[in-house]
């Protein structure tokens, strides 16, 4: 579907078809977890969608993907049919243990985990806690948001929790589908691709966007890296016309940690739509060559 212009009408026949939705059960307390799939063998990779956004938002990439390796995508808790967390201010390691738990209901062991945006947040969470037998072989984090709970961040903290919630109250989930999906893309974006980011905005879950808001607001990516085991290796890469999260910021959370920097030529904050084979080219260079790489490159 990459080779080709982007349309929504066949990204949703292939959507039915070769990434439908799944569901599975994750404890005894009935919580689900839904979830795509494309592909059967291979290395396993999973994807983590933003806070804005859906598991088949990944449909792009993951055929891409799908052609070498095992790819599944989850719908986070409080999005699509899955369970929402109980606390209604949630943090990011509480999506990882929903993370954790889904992958072994599916008994799998990730070779690589994807977090765009919020989702790099919850990657990096689970990087975190998650024991050595279920860590993955790379943590790979595109267009990270960092979160604002970092000390001295709480008035920042404030200020975008109410202006998130405010535009939600103020315009619903389709009048913000509406207002603020062209922001996610780059500027010369088609009207297709914009519309494949509302269609898939338009599918958010009040309460599921609200916990994400509150998230967002109280957590920091750089509590969980810090983290990190020293055995599992990660890379971060952004899209080089990114408004939401720009590239100098997610390159000084490179430097930060010592981390391999990409660019994404071309792309914006939701840069697997924008630029799918670049951004699946470089998760199959991290899962499999798992070579060291230069600090800083173009994708």
């Amino acid at each position: 579907m990459s080779s080709h212009p982007f349309r929504v009408a066949d990204a949703l026949a292939v959507l039915g078809a070769g990434f439908a939705e799944r569901t599975v059960a994750i404890n005894v307390h009935g919580d689900r977890i839904g979830y795509r799939q494309w592909g059967e063998r291979g290395p396993v990779v999973v994807l983590l969608h933003g806070i804005s956004s859906s598991a088949a938002s990944w449909l792009p990439c993951a055929q891409v993907l799908s052609h070498n390796m095992r790819v599944l995508a989850w719908d986070a808790p409080g999005y699509g049919s899955s369970t929402p967390l109980a606390d209604v201010a949630p943090r990011a390691a509480d999506y990882a243990v929903r993370l954790q738990a889904w992958l072994a209901a599916l008994d799998v062991t990730p070779d690589a985990i994807v977090g765009h945006s919020l989702g790099a947040l919850m990657a990096s969470a689970y990087v975190a806690a998650a024991p050595a037998a279920m860590q993955p072989k790379c943590l790979l984090l595109l267009n990270p948001a960092q979160g604002y709970g970092q000390p001295g961040q709480q008035e920042k903290s404030r200020s975008v929790q109410a202006q998130r919630l405010a535009t939600l109250d103020q315009l619903g989930i389709d009048g913000m589908a509406e207002s603020r999906h062209a922001h996610l893309l780059r500027p010369n974006a088609t009207d297709e691709e914009r519309a494949w980011v509302r269609w898939n905005m338009k599918r958010l879950n009040d309460g599921g966007y609200r916990q994400a808001v509150a998230m967002l607001s109280g957590d920091d990516i750089g509590a969980y890296l810090g983290k990190r085991p020293a055995s599992t290796p990660a890379q971060i890469a952004c899209g080089d016309v990114d408004g939401v999260t720009p590239p100098q910021g997610c390159e000084a959370l490179a430097k930060t940690f010592d981390l391999p920097f990409a660019l994404v030529p071309s792309a914006g904050h939701a840069s697997y739509i924008d630029a799918p084979d670049a951004v699946a080219g470089w998760i199959e260079h991290a899962v499999l060559s798992q070579s060291q790489t230069p600090k800083r490159q173009d994708v």
